[in-house]
C-alpha cells in the first residue's frame, strides 16, 4: 500500500494523491458520513417547510463582478463561452418571479480565485430563496434550520441566537464574524486620547478614519517578552507598525513602578488614569493597544484577539453562533473611486435609506444578514430589490450606466418587470459548516475528492493540457505568457 490507513504522520499531499485509500480511514469515514447526515437533515427540514428543490444551469452567462469565472468554450457556437456559476443568484430570483415562492438547492458553485484551507474552486452551497417574507422572517427560517441541524445531527440543543449589528461587531471585535467564545472585547479610546501626549496615540486619533483600541487580558494570561515580540510580529502582517502594551502591577501607582511598559513615560498621569478607568484593568492584567488607520487596527487587533483566545485557552464554550445584521450597502473603492456593492447589486437598502442612495450612499445600510458560527461566516443573505426604480438608483450610486446595466443584467431586469414579488434568501456554505461540526482543520477533510491550494486534483492530475485537435475543434489557440 502506498500509504497506511489511519497513519497520522502521512502528509496531506500523499493523502490526496492516494485519496481512495485515505477515504478508508476512521476520520474520513466519520467526516463523509456526518456530512451526509447534515445534508439529509437540511433536505428534510426544507421539504417539511414547503420548499422545493429546483435545479439551475451549470452552463450559463458570464456576469462580470466578484471572482473570476471558469469559462467553458462552446463547440456549437464558435468563439462563444459559457461560464460556470459562482452562485445561482440570478436564477433563484427569477424563480420567485415564476411563482415558485419557496426554492432550495444543494448546489455546486465555481470560483476561479486564490485558494486556502476553507476555500475550493468548486464548492457546495445550500441555496434558499423565498417570497413575501421580511428580514426577520427569513432569518427565523434559517435559524430554525441551523438549530435543527445541531439537535438532530449532533444531539446538541443550542439556545436562540443573539443578534449583533455590523457596527457593534466591528466596534467591539474588529470583525464582522466575531468569535463570541472568546471573552475579549475592544475598548475604543480614539476620542478620549485626541490630545494625548504620546505621539503614536495622538497621530492615530487625529488621522481621518484613525482608531485607538485597547484590549485587556485577564490576569490568568501572563505574556513573556518573547511572546509580546511574537505578537508584535503577528500584527505586522496586517500592516500594524507595532503593539503597545501596559502590564498593571499596582493600579494605585500611575508611573513606571506600578505600570510596566515602554510607553508609560510618554503618558501623563491623567492619561494613564483615563486608560485604566476606561479599560477597568486590575492588578495582574495586561492591556494591549492598537493605534493606526481604523481598517488596520480592526484587522490586526481582531486577528490578535482570536490568536490569543485560542493559544491561551480563553474559550468559554464549544459552540457559539450569532446573527450579524445591518451591513453597509456600499463600500468605497479608492482605486476606481466608485461605490461597490458590499453584498451584490440586488441587495435591498433599508426602507429609510432609499432616499439617500444617490446623495449619501456611504451611509446606507442593507437588508443583509450573516450567520456566524465560532468565528466563521457559514451563511449569508439579504432581501432583494424587486422594484425597477430602486434598482436604477443602486446602479446610479455605483456609477453603472443604463447601457452597462443592460449589458450585464438585462435578462434579469427584463423579467423582474413581470410581477416580481418581494423576495429574499440566504445561502449556507455546506463545506465550511461540515468542517466546523466535524472539527476538521480544513474543508478538504469533508470533501471526498478535494483540490490543493493551487487548484490541482492530485488523484487525477487535473487540470491537464489539451490536445491540439481538441483546441482546433473549438477554434482556439493558446498564447502562453509569463506576464
Amino acid at each position: 500500500m502506498p500509504i497506511l490507513v489511519d497513519d497520522a504522520t502521512t502528509s496531506e499531499t500523499n493523502r490526496m494523491m492516494h485519496r481512495i485509500i485515505d477515504l478508508r480511514s476512521k476520520k474520513m469515514q466519520h467526516n463523509i458520513r456526518l456530512r451526509y447526515k447534515l445534508t439529509t437533515e437540511i433536505r428534510h427540514f426544507l421539504d417539511t417547510n414547503g420548499f422545493i428543490d429546483i435545479e439551475t444551469p451549470f452552463l450559463t452567462l458570464s456576469t462580470p463582478g466578484g471572482a473570476r469565472d471558469f469559462l467553458v468554450p462552446s463547440s456549437m457556437n464558435k468563439g462563444s463561452f459559457y461560464a460556470l456559476p459562482q452562485s445561482p443568484q440570478i436564477f433563484k430570483q427569477l424563480l420567485m418571479v415564476s411563482g415558485f415562492d419557496r426554492y432550495y438547492q444543494i448546489v455546486r458553485c465555481f470560483r476561479d480565485e486564490a485558494l486556502r484551507a476553507d476555500r475550493q474552486p468548486e464548492f457546495t452551497q445550500v441555496d434558499i430563496e423565498t417570497s413575501f417574507l421580511n428580514e426577520s422572517e427569513i432569518r427565523e427560517i434559517a435559524e430554525n434550520l441551523f438549530l435543527s441541524i445541531f439537535k438532530n445531527v449532533l444531539n446538541i440543543e443550542l439556545p436562540k441566537l443573539p443578534v449583533m449589528t455590523y457596527h457593534d461587531a466591528m466596534y467591539y471585535y474588529g470583525s464582522d464574524k466575531p468569535d463570541l467564545r472568546i471573552p475579549l472585547k475592544f475598548v475604543d479610546l480614539t476620542s478620549p486620547l485626541k490630545s494625548c501626549s504620546f505621539k503614536v496615540f495622538n497621530s492615530a486619533s487625529n488621522m481621518p478614519k484613525g482608531r485607538i483600541v485597547a484590549m485587556t487580558l485577564p490576569n490568568s494570561v501572563s505574556l513573556s517578552r518573547k511572546e509580546l515580540d511574537e505578537y508584535t510580529k503577528f500584527v505586522s502582517i496586517y500592516g500594524a507598525k507595532g503593539l503597545a502594551y501596559i502590564k498593571v502591577n499596582d493600579i494605585n501607582q500611575l508611573n513606571e513602578q506600578g505600570l510596566t511598559s515602554p510607553i508609560v513615560k510618554f503618558l501623563t498621569e491623567d492619561e494613564l488614569k483615563l486608560i485604566l478607568e476606561a479599560t477597568q484593568a486590575k492588578n495582574g492584567e495586561t492591556i494591549l493597544f492598537g493605534a493606526d488607520n481604523g481598517k488596520i487596527v480592526n484587522e490586526a487587533m481582531g486577528a490578535l484577539r482570536v490568536k490569543i483566545g485560542q493559544e491561551k485557552n480563553l474559550m468559554t464554550s464549544k459552540w457559539q453562533a450569532l446573527w450579524v445584521v445591518d451591513f453597509p450597502l456600499f463600500e468605497y473603492d479608492e482605486a476606481t473611486q466608485t461605490h461597490m456593492a458590499c453584498h451584490h447589486p440586488f441587495t435591498s437598502p433599508k426602507d429609510e435609506h432609499i432616499n439617500m442612495l444617490t446623495t449619501k450612499p456611504e451611509e446606507c445600510l442593507a437588508k443583509a444578514y450573516d450567520l456566524v458560527l465560532n468565528g466563521s461566516e457559514i451563511g449569508g443573505g439579504s432581501v432583494r430589490i424587486y422594484k425597477s426604480d430602486i434598482q436604477a438608483k443602486i446602479f446610479e450610486a455605483m456609477g453603472i450606466s443604463h447601457e452597462e446595466a443592460r449589458a450585464k443584467f438585462g435578462f434579469l431586469l427584463d423579467n423582474l418587470q413581470f410581477g416580481a414579488p418581494p423576495h429574499g434568501g440566504i445561502a449556507f456554505g455546506l463545506d465550511r459548516l461540515a468542517a466546523i461540526i466535524c472539527e476538521a482543520d480544513s474543508i478538504r477533510d469533508v470533501i471526498a475528492f478535494p483540490k490543493t491550494t493551487t487548484g490541482q486534483c492530485l488523484l487525477t492530475n487535473a487540470p491537464s493540457t489539451i490536445e491540439d485537435k481538441q483546441l482546433q475543434e473549438i477554434r482556439l489557440e493558446l498564447s502562453l505568457s509569463n506576464k
